[in-house]
């Protein structure tokens, strides 16, 4: 098995929750990417990042069933683990920094895979929501506390390819930031936190707590 480290993203105050990300800092050891499908696959995180050039930042993104350009989680773990000023992904170049316990990524939200944005009336709604079938992803949020700009929300991916519910999405978040154009803060899945501010020129900074899990 290649080496590979176990990030959570997005994690609560007190460092639980976060979405679980497997990178495999060195993207050499599994250059096809056919193989770097198969590892996602066999990894079952929602997404795993390899790392082709670690002082520059580039990295390759895939779920376990498909490649993505572009992703809020992955991107936000590999800006802490690889401390760099930037990260290259296939969508497109884009900032990252490290403020005290926060991991931040500057990203477009036409980066961003399509996502159902469902509004609800109030975050109990969303806490009561089943999974639905799979064939779209589905953002659900509400207010919780519009004033001050706080959100309850869930993530469906709809891959059918056994992530059900995705416990924190940066994407997801970019999207809604983008939409009601105003900073957030999100409560994503059983306790993930999701920072997120608009920036000029349609630019959107997302932002998150990162711990090493393995």
């Amino acid at each position: 098995m290649t080496d590979y480290d176990v990030l959570r993203v997005f994690c609560g105050p007190r460092g639980a929750y976060g979405n679980a990300l497997g990178v495999v800092r060195d993207g050499s050891a599994v250059p096809e990417p056919s193989d770097r499908q198969a590892l996602a696959a066999k990894l079952g995180f929602s997404e795993t990042v390899f790392v082709d050039d670690p002082e520059r930042g580039v990295i390759d993104i895939y779920t376990p069933t498909l490649r993505l350009p572009f992703a809020g989680h992955p991107c936000v773990g590999a800006a802490w683990l690889l401390d760099v000023p930037e990260l290259v992904t296939p969508a497109g170049m884009m900032g990252a920094r490290l403020d005290g316990e926060f991991s931040w990524i500057e990203a477009r939200p036409e980066w961003a895979p399509p996502r159902t944005l469902r509004r609800y009336a109030t975050a109990a709604e969303v806490d009561a929501l089943d999974v639905p079938p799979p064939g779209e992803w589905i953002y659900a949020w509400a207010w919780e506390d519009e004033a001050a700009g706080r959100i309850r929300a869930r993530g469906f991916p709809g891959r059918d390819d056994g992530i059900d519910e995705d416990e924190a999405t940066g994407a997801a978040a970019l999207l809604l930031t983008a939409r009601l154009g105003r900073a957030l803060n999100i409560r994503q899945g059983a306790g993930s936190q999701i920072l997120t501010a608009p920036q000029p020129e349609g630019w959107v900074e997302v932002g998150g707590r990162v711990f090493l899990e393995r």
